[in-house]
């Protein structure tokens, strides 16, 4: 915030950001705090987040460092399959779905960890909001984005930051919901993905009623459905919002989906009537199936045919003619343009990096004009929005 005094130093990737030791910070209630060394956070290049001074490593790989994984989409894990990470139970069972054979230490939202060598206490303390020195604790907290999304919660000696992954609020019903920290956070990670003011989603419930109408009205013309979205986190909540159709109808799933679904149901998630891809039982139900099978046998043999793209990015109307799509239905996991600045507005960080932002300077043009100390921390992503 204004007069925070933010100090940045770039050494490769690497930024510092706090104050000298024993310099003293007033935050914008008037609170001070003792910082006693630069909190630094390190960008791991294709993905991940590296604090070297709490040898902590988040969505990342290629660190000797105890490693926390916000969901189980492929631009968060680590490349490396038999790295032992640690993540929510949700996000540890579709890892583990996808592949993932490592060890896997599962935290429950809420939930706080002290890390090994960090200090006395145990993992399985719930937060009690101090920190004493030398320790690193680590709390999720529910991001809303997928099933087992957490934002990571990081207390050190040189501050508290939140890593929020992808996040989405309000959240998606198909997930355990959106939660912030009830402590000060000091820095933040937040997520941009959809950081312009076209991007204003409309509420679910609607977006939802826009699906099930394509599904029932192509069903009813005779039509085979088909709804392209990605198969984790946005098929399992397409499937979702088809589960209470009235009457209701029979989903087929692409392959790569068949298992994400079933830990979804595991979980507890209402996934209505469905079951894996099969061309000969597929007339007569809705396909759910990604936007890379569009030249594939799977759709282009189908001749009788409406297809939808879901996806943040169908605000777009370009979108419907790359992708031959008959209907564009903007159903994101990810924040819009008005619920980033509302979390920045809510949390009042001292600093704010943007990351995964096609294009960061309109939203941190808004911020700075609110008084905000805020950059952007450039990554990379892979999936569709």
């Amino acid at each position: 915030m204004i007069g925070f005094p933010v100090r940045h130093e770039m050494s490769g990737s690497c930024i510092t950001i706090g104050t000298p030791v024993k310099n003293t910070v007033t935050g914008q209630s008037g609170t001070t705090t003792q910082i006693s060394q630069p909190l630094q956070i390190k960008n791991m290049g294709y993905h991940g987040i590296y604090l070297p001074e709490a040898n902590l490593l988040l969505d990342g790989s290629g660190v000797d460092a105890p490693t926390f994984i916000t969901h189980a989409h492929a631009d968060h894990v680590p490349r490396n399959r038999h790295q032992p990470v640690f993540a929510s139970p949700a996000t540890a069972a579709l890892m583990r779905a996808r592949g993932h054979s490592g060890p896997i230490k599962e935290i429950p939202f809420g939930e706080t960890t002290s890390l090994p060598g960090s200090g006395t206490r145990e993992s399985g303390d719930k937060r009690s909001g101090d920190n004493k020195s030398g320790h690193v604790r680590v709390t999720l907290f529910p991001a809303g984005h997928i099933l087992g999304s957490a934002m990571v919660f990081v207390e050190t000696d040189q501050g508290s930051l939140l890593y929020t992954g992808d996040c989405r609020v309000p959240p998606s019903p198909a997930s355990e919901g959106f939660q912030l920290p009830d402590a000060q956070v000091d820095y933040l990670i937040i997520e941009a993905t959809f950081a312009l003011p076209i991007y204003k989603w409309q509420p679910h419930e609607t977006l939802f009623d826009q699906i099930r109408d394509f599904a029932t009205d192509s069903l009813s013309d005779g039509d085979t459905p088909i709804l392209l979205c990605y198969n984790l986190g946005k098929a399992q909540e397409v499937m979702h919002a088809l589960a209470s159709c009235d009457p209701p109808v029979s989903v087929q799933i692409h392959g790569g989906g068949e298992k994400l679904c079933r830990v979804y149901e595991d979980f507890g998630v209402d996934l209505g009537r469905w079951e894996p891809y099969n061309r000969e039982t597929l007339p007569g139900k809705v396909l759910i199936a990604p936007s890379s099978t569009l030249e594939s046998p799977m759709i282009r043999d189908l001749r009788t045919r409406r297809i939808a793209y879901v996806s943040g990015w169908a605000s777009l109307e370009v979108r419907a003619s790359q992708l031959l799509a008959d209907a564009l239905i903007p159903l994101s996991d990810h924040l819009d343009f008005f619920e980033l600045l509302d979390v920045c507005r809510t949390l009042k960080p001292r600093h704010t990096w943007l990351t995964h932002s096609p294009d960061p300077t309109v939203a941190l043009h808004y911020l700075h004009q609110e008084g905000f100390s805020c950059s952007s921390l450039e990554t990379e992503r892979a999936d569709d929005g």
